[in-house]
């Protein structure tokens, strides 16, 4: 269990990065995304380890990326100079 929980925090450690460092203007506040990518990813990873159970340790740190990357996207801002409201024509 204790792999499985340090495995979430380096991929949430990880992911966050990763987007902080390829989208640095869609994410203004770093420290932010770089805290909620291993919390999430761990909260994801002890959620599935308590549904499924010990021996599942692929599916908890699938699960780990999954929340990880979905708690992440609710941190991106729109992209600078997007029209907001407006349908294309």
């Amino acid at each position: 269990m204790i792999w499985e929980a340090l495995g979430a925090v380096a991929i949430g450690l990880a992911l966050s990065f990763a987007a902080t460092r390829r989208l640095p203007e869609r994410f203004p506040v770093r420290s932010l995304a770089l805290a909620t990518g291993p919390v999430a990813a761990l909260l994801g990873a002890l959620l599935t380890h308590s549904i499924l159970g010990p021996g599942h340790p692929v599916q908890t740190l699938g699960a780990a990326v999954a929340v990880g990357a979905a708690l992440l996207s609710v941190l991106i801002r729109p992209a600078p100079g997007a029209l907001h409201g407006s349908a294309p024509a």
